[in-house]
Order: C-alpha cells, then sequence, then structure tokens
C-alpha cells in the first residue's frame, strides 16, 4: 500500500499537512506515515537530564500524534502509523523515504510568515530534484473547505 509521509512539529501549517495527506489517503486508499523529529540540541544536555528530555519530547510527540490519529481514525477511516527519529530533520525525512518503499509522497506545510515557507519546506525545496517521490507543499492558510475541494 503507498503511503503517504508527513512531518508533525509544533507549527501552525502542520495541521492542514496532515489534513491533507489524510484526505488524500482517503480518497486513494493509501496509508499515512506521521514523522516527528527530535532535533540534536534539544537533548545535548547531562547524560541523566538528556534522557529525561528526550522522555519528555516523545510523551509529547505522543499526545500530539494520537490528537491527528484519532481525526483521521474517525473522520477519514485511516489507521497513521507513528515514527518518531532523533536527529537533523532532512537527513531523517530522506532516511525513512530511503527505507520504506512504500511511502510515495511527502507532505510537507508551507509557512505564511514573511520570511517564508519555513525552514523544512526550503531545505526540502533545495533536495526535491533528487527526491525518490513527490513533494506536496500545502499553504498553511488553505481553508478546510478549500482542501476538502482539492482532495
Amino acid at each position: 500500500m503507498r503511503k503517504f509521509l508527513v512531518v508533525l512539529d509544533d507549527t501552525r501549517e502542520c495541521l492542514n499537512a496532515m489534513r491533507y495527506a489524510a484526505m488524500r489517503a482517503n480518497h486513494t486508499g493509501a496509508g499515512v506515515a506521521i514523522l516527528s523529529i527530535i532535533p540534536p540540541e534539544e537533548y545535548q544536555h547531562w547524560i541523566g537530564v538528556a534522557e529525561i528530555m528526550r522522555e519528555e519530547a516523545r510523551d509529547r510527540i505522543e499526545a500530539h500524534f494520537e490528537v491527528f490519529a484519532k481525526w483521521m481514525r474517525d473522520k477519514q477511516g485511516v489507521n497513521p502509523e507513528l515514527l518518531i527519529r532523533e536527529g537533523e530533520p532532512v537527513i531523517e525525512i530522506l532516511d525513512v523515504i530511503r527505507q520504506d518503499p512504500q511511502i510515495g509522497v511527502l507532505v510537507l506545510g508551507a509557512g505564511t510568515d514573511k520570511s517564508g515557507p519555513g525552514p523544512l519546506v526550503t531545505q526540502m525545496s533545495r533536495t526535491s530534484g533528487n527526491l525518490p517521490i513527490p513533494l506536496t507543499v500545502v499553504p498553511g492558510d488553505m481553508s478546510k473547505e478549500r482542501l476538502e475541494a482539492i482532495t
């Protein structure tokens, strides 16, 4: 089964990326893999403190994931899988794509700030010509109704 890979983070635009991935998966009979990445700088402390911070980050991610997963299951009939990685976001995304041949599309949400679409969209766009799968960038301010219309 083909899967949409979507990145779960603390940005507002993440919501539209999740919605898009779930709706497309529902309409095409695909799955959704949700990837959350813990940046390395979040746990560069003493060993004991780093372990506690790593565990707290995982707990936060799992709680955030459950909100999206419940919506996907209840409203879209899609049961997403959660992947948690630690490291540099672009490297981890590419690694997940290489490891799972069922991942067919990477979905990212674009920020609406004047500074641009956000660091992840910017970095992934630079490498999009060499990606083994298509990259879909969902506008962060697109309405739910418009998302439903295009999926």
